[in-house]
């Protein structure tokens, strides 16, 4: 491309996606990154957002327990957990308790018409710790937590 050409061009086509390039003055196509949406923000919209900070216990043993009730209508989803042997059980009901109440007092939902339309669970601090072994050796012992969010509707 001749230097006219260029020269004429750097005005027009600057704005947006093109550029000029400092050191020799052609004109250079700029692209621009597309951002990428968070994968959990705006995934599940809901009513009510309650969220478990900072439990004590493993994040895989917790999704265990809400794979249980995501998408149940919250009456069965309490059975559910009432009649799951796990800890995990206990904290998720706890939780959507809370929900229930939050829905309730805020947006006088109803109870009847309330489901889990979402959730997940996420890795929290690990706390570490070591057990003393054989020969003056140690091996780490990993006490890990979780955080809990959950996801309430009216459908």
């Amino acid at each position: 491309m001749t230097e006219e050409k260029t020269k004429e061009r750097t005005e027009e086509e600057v704005e947006g996606t093109n550029d000029v390039d400092p050191v020799e003055g052609n004109v250079v196509q700029v692209r621009k990154r597309k951002k990428k949406p968070h994968p959990r923000k705006n995934l599940q919209g809901g009513l009510v957002k309650v969220s478990l900070r900072q439990v004590r216990i493993s994040p895989r043993k917790a999704r265990l327990v809400l794979g249980l009730i995501k998408g149940k209508q919250v009456g069965e989803a309490l059975n559910i957990l009432r009649f799951t042997p796990k800890k995990g059980a206990r904290l998720v009901e706890k939780l959507l308790l809370s929900g229930i109440s939050a829905a309730r007092e805020r947006f006088n939902a109803d109870t009847d018409a309330l489901w889990v339309t979402g959730g997940w669970v996420d890795m929290g601090k690990t706390m570490m710790r070591y057990m003393p072994r054989a020969h003056g050796r140690a091996t780490p012992i990993r006490k890990r937590s979780s955080h809990i969010t959950l996801f309430l509707d009216e459908i």
